[in-house]
């Protein structure tokens, strides 16, 4: 009756395809890129 939640995130996973898989990664790198970019400009704009 209740999935435990290790089930129910093996079942996501298999249902996750590789493209769409490579697409999520591809855009938490991108976003942490933009994130840490950011930050590091910003520190060297006040340095200035």
């Amino acid at each position: 009756m209740f999935d435990s939640l290790a089930d129910r995130m093996r079942e996501d996973e298999v249902r996750e395809t590789t493209m769409q898989r490579l697409l999520r990664y591809g855009a938490i790198f991108l976003v942490a890129i933009v994130l840490f970019g950011g930050l590091y400009f910003g520190v060297q704009y006040l340095e200035f």
